[in-house]
């Protein structure tokens, strides 16, 4: 479980509800005692019900979580339920929502492109970049997870990562050999990827023996032939694609014998519907 601080869960309550209900406070029927549910209106995978359930209490509703992040459920399935004053299911009916249906896009949208990619090769893995919608870090981590992915580099502090920008500073720029020595030398415990952007810059990657070469924005057929040549120039070393990989040419690049693909494809992925209805009780 991904953890969200109370700092993080206010602003999304704040953002909406921090002056309550215009409506609700205008009819006086704020105090009225009720039920709110929340069902995925169509099949598919979970997430954000872990931050609901935190969103809910903290409006001081009594909550419950039918179902939990990164499973399949049916259409129609009840995630969970909330009870309390009409005043507060009202406050926190669109937040969570909109949480429900945002996450649950992203980890519909990264389960499909697993599955994908895993029906031609089981020992396929995607992962996401950190090229999220700016503020949704935290749930767009989750949801990627959720949805069976897992994460290429949540910040610049936890890989090395030698982008042409990097090269264009360094004394010798040309110099591939240098700077992949110079990177492992200077960070031991971590593996040297290096991005190309064309099949030559791959190849100078390749014979400088970095841990893994990015191919940004390679057809499938450049991919298959630098592919080719790591067998012969670096047999250790995993390409892996990038740039522009989506749900709808994920298996062309496993076919060309990617292993690993690198995308920001989930994150703009449509959000799914969840249905929410409220009701009065009687206590």
């Amino acid at each position: 479980m991904f953890y969200l601080s109370d700092a993080e869960l206010d602003r999304l309550l704040l953002d909406d509800v921090a002056y309550g209900d215009l409506t609700t406070r205008a009819l006086g029927c704020g105090d009225r005692f009720g039920q709110m549910t929340f069902c995925r209106r169509e099949a598919g995978r979970i997430s954000g019900v872990a931050v609901a359930v935190r969103l809910l209490r903290k409006l001081g509703l009594e909550v419950s979580a039918q179902v939990r992040d990164g499973v399949d459920v049916a259409a129609g399935t009840v995630l969970l339920t909330a009870m309390g004053t009409a005043e507060r299911l009202h406050q926190g009916w669109k937040v969570v929502q909109n949480v429900l249906e945002w996450c649950g896009g992203v980890a519909q949208y990264m389960a499909q492109m697993v599955a994908t990619a895993r029906a031609i090769n089981p020992l396929v893995q995607i992962a996401c970049t950190r090229k999220c919608i700016p503020g949704t870090k935290s749930l767009a981590i989750a949801a990627v997870i959720d949805g069976g992915g897992i994460l290429h580099r949540a910040g610049t502090a936890e890989s090395v990562l030698l982008f042409a920008n990097h090269r264009r500073f360094y004394a010798e720029p040309d110099n591939w050999e240098a700077m992949v020595q110079r990177l492992k030398q200077a960070a031991p415990e971590k593996k040297v990827i290096v991005e190309a952007d064309a099949v030559e810059e791959a190849l100078a990657a390749l014979r400088a023996q970095a841990d893994i070469v990015q191919l940004d924005k390679f057809t499938p057929d450049e991919f298959s032939l630098v592919l080719a040549q790591a067998h012969l120039l670096a047999p250790r070393c995993l390409l892996s694609a990038a740039g522009g990989i989506t749900r709808s040419n994920v298996a062309d690049y496993v076919r060309a014998g990617a292993q690993l693909l690198v995308t920001s494809a989930p994150y703009y992925a449509p959000p799914v519907n969840i249905k929410v209805q409220l009701h009065p009780l009687s206590l």
